[in-house]
């Protein structure tokens, strides 16, 4: 290596200290795959990241890319401003935290962790009363998608305090403000796992279903994830778009009734007996039919059923 090669990589190592010294320093605690994955986003940006977890092996990867661990979780807040959480629940914040509440007065804790709404209302408000700010987060993407262009968070909490570490949070996905209270993003979340856990449902419904008739899941599953794939297309159609009309309180049958879609679910709860299979889901939708059937909606569409989800 020739003189003028040292001294440019001498002044690439300098160029790429001065970088991770202007970045700030952020801290996560629990390390399973969300953490983890968030670690090495914020690492690759050149931020200084200390991390701390219950059980310290897993921190060996992050570690040899450069991420410190600290030895204790008031040391883990004591080391930066910004402090991710990415735990089981919100109980687990406690359990952690409580012995180094000491450490939290003039930080950010920005809790990415699944709860109830009710929860993480009163876990804002046990930080504000530690002298911290709060935000809840709801990362949607699994972790292998986090910090690509993919990613997307819901937060909600003061708009000031994401405002003020938007550019760093962006680093794990887009993020998207949905108010001040502390318990909306935590709604998002869960309202968008409803949506995830009842689809992921009735994708193994329907392909225990198509196999008792010797269709392998292999060719199964793609048909079926191509239709889930155009249904967003149709509620998002001309008339058939139905949020304008349930905000306003219109049911319109013209497209689809109760009627109609209340007969096909009694035809899957027919078909589903007789091949043996569970009966918990097609009983749970043919139920929301039979409610508004009852209740003299049969002619209204097929959305009426939210009123007795609204009020059972």
């Amino acid at each position: 290596m020739n003189e003028q090669q040292r001294q440019h990589e001498q002044q690439q190592r300098h160029q790429q200290h001065d970088d991770t010294r202007q970045k700030s320093a952020v801290t996560v605690i629990g390390l399973g795959p969300m953490g983890r994955a968030m670690t090495r986003a914020l690492l690759a940006a050149g931020h200084p990241v200390t991390v701390w977890n219950r059980t310290a092996g897993r921190a060996d990867g992050v570690v040899a890319e450069g991420a410190v661990l600290a030895a204790t979780p008031g040391e883990a807040v004591g080391a930066s401003d910004l402090v991710l959480l990415s735990l089981t629940d919100y109980p687990a914040m406690y359990d952690v935290l409580d012995g180094a509440a000491a450490s939290l007065a003039g930080r950010t804790l920005v809790n990415l962790s699944s709860d109830t709404p009710d929860r993480t209302r009163a876990a804002a408000s046990w930080a504000a009363g530690h002298g911290a700010a709060f935000l809840t987060g709801g990362v949607m993407v699994p972790a292998p998608m986090v910090g690509t262009e993919a990613g997307f968070v819901y937060y909600s909490g003061p708009a000031e305090v994401l405002e003020s570490h938007r550019a760093t949070l962006a680093l794990l996905g887009s993020p998207n403000h949905l108010g001040e209270d502390p318990g909306l993003a935590q709604m998002m979340y869960q309202a968008q796992l409803t949506v995830f856990l009842s689809t992921l449902s009735a994708l193994m419904h329907a392909t225990a279903m198509l196999g008792t008739a010797g269709m392998p899941a292999a060719r199964t599953l793609p048909e079926l994830l191509s239709f889930t794939d155009s249904i967003g297309a149709m509620l998002r159609a001309g008339e058939a778009a139905p949020g304008a009309a349930l905000d306003a309180g219109e049911h319109p049958g013209a497209l689809s009734t109760v009627t109609m879609m209340g007969a096909t679910s009694d035809h899957i709860v027919e078909t589903s007996t007789s091949l043996g299979l569970d009966l918990a889901l097609p009983l749970a939708v043919q139920a929301h039919y039979r409610r508004a059937i009852e209740n003299g909606h049969g002619g209204d569409n097929w959305t009426r059923i939210i009123d007795s989800i609204r009020k059972p």
